[in-house]
């Protein structure tokens, strides 16, 4: 399983020519077998980028999210074993988004794909790809 982190999700949509070959290709097999994958956070994430005037949609987010989702990527609640999985996460930055969005790939032993040096930098175990590469 992948799940991306929120920057590539908007990169993946928003036709940003960022991804490299690849994790294009990752992506794009892993929407094949139905196991790409978004935390519910990077919806609210989005909300707040949106707030700020950081990120702008052609359309309303809601519909945004439906339109992802209608593409075969799946959404990842946050859970109580999402939650106290992010709050233990050990020598990572405090972003709370970012947390959840580690965790959820932990819990659900995926393959993370960031671009998010921190996360890259992060010494833990979980499996992660350089959006960038």
């Amino acid at each position: 399983m992948i799940v991306l982190d929120t920057h590539v999700l908007l990169w993946l949509l928003e036709a940003e020519d960022v991804l490299g070959e690849s994790t294009r290709r990752l992506v794009d097999e892993a929407l094949k077998i139905e196991r790409l994958a978004v935390s519910a956070i990077s919806f609210w994430e989005i909300a707040m980028l949106q707030e700020k005037g950081r990120v702008e949609l052609a359309q309303p987010l809601s519909s945004w999210r439906h339109q992802v989702l209608d593409l075969g990527l799946f959404e990842i609640p946050v859970t109580g074993d999402i939650g106290i999985a992010a709050a233990a996460i050990s020598d990572f930055h405090p972003d709370l988004a970012d947390r959840i969005i580690t965790a959820t790939a932990g819990i659900h032993r995926a393959t993370l794909i960031t671009a998010d040096d921190r996360i890259l930098a992060w010494k833990g175990q979980l499996p992660r790809q350089d959006a960038r590469m």
